[in-house]
């Protein structure tokens, strides 16, 4: 699409009021899912994030990679075994989690930052003792539920004007490493933060009244319809886990959550710069 220098100046004028809205405020952006596979849009999310923090907004990127866990574990010749959603995750494949999230992808990502002209630091759970976990349960091995934050590196980084890349995998007091849900991850660090907004990017576009029908998404929702969304089948199967989060991060203080659709580009532009917005906003 070409935009005459008029149409751009245009945009921008429109976008002035919710620059003014978000400077000096953090914003914590959950990333994962197709976004972070097609090259394409990891440029256009990338790009976005780098935008924000050139206009004075704090962004944190809090990020999972779970398809690329999965990959690196076939070519290892290794199982990926999966219960209610979540990966069983025995030692080896710990090791495995921490190699892909915290080296791999965390650093990859930093790199694609510096190079579009971003300032990025990258950081994992384990980093300063930032995401103290324990064993959700026994069947899934070290699949962690977070005990505690710690936002001090997260705050260093960005009071060095860096943009925080944080790979979510935690410790414990014995040395074990644990795989954390990035949902939940990104729902606790934004708490902790209180953020003005976290924005959770998946593969849909966001709260549907039918799953079926993009045409009836609902584009706010207040926490405490939560429930009855749940009792209608509105909510339902791996959506729970997702909203629970927005729901916790709104309880936990920050302002304004949302779901959007990590596949449409330029989606966390659309949604913190316009007015028409693209996904669901939880808010208290």
């Amino acid at each position: 699409m070409h935009l005459s220098n008029a149409q751009r100046a245009q945009v921008l004028t429109h976008a002035l009021p919710f620059i003014q809205k978000y400077t000096n405020k953090i914003v914590v952006i959950k990333y994962g899912g197709n976004a972070m596979i097609n090259e394409e849009l990891k440029q256009a999310v990338m790009g976005d994030i780098v935008l924000l923090s050139l206009v004075g907004i704090k962004v944190v990127l809090v990020h999972g990679g779970g398809p690329e866990i999965s990959e690196t574990m076939e070519r290892m010749n290794m199982k990926s075994q999966f219960i209610d959603g979540l990966r069983v995750t025995d030692k080896e494949t710990a090791d495995v989690v921490q190699m892909v999230l915290a080296g791999k992808i965390n650093k990859s990502l930093v790199n694609f930052i510096e190079n579009i002209g971003g300032k990025a630091m990258g950081l994992s759970g384990i980093d300063g003792h930032m995401i103290k976990a324990r064993r959700l349960d026994d069947i899934h091995g070290y699949v962690g539920e977070i005990v505690s934050v710690d936002a001090k590196p997260i705050l260093d980084v960005l009071d060095k004007g860096y943009i925080p890349i944080v790979s979510t995998v935690g410790w414990d007091s014995e040395g074990n490493v644990y795989n954390i849900n990035a949902d939940t991850a990104a729902a606790s660090i934004a708490g902790i933060l209180q953020a003005e907004s976290l924005i959770s990017m998946t593969d849909i576009s966001g709260l549907l009244r039918d799953k079926d029908d993009p045409s009836t998404l609902i584009d706010k929702v207040s926490v405490d319809e939560i429930d009855a969304l749940i009792g209608e089948g509105i909510i339902q199967g791996g959506m729970i886990p997702k909203i629970e989060c927005c729901v916790k991060a709104v309880n936990d203080g920050v302002k304004r959550v949302f779901i959007i659709d990590g596949r449409v580009p330029h989606s966390i532009i659309i949604e913190l710069l316009t007015d028409e917005g693209i996904g669901t906003m939880f808010l208290k």
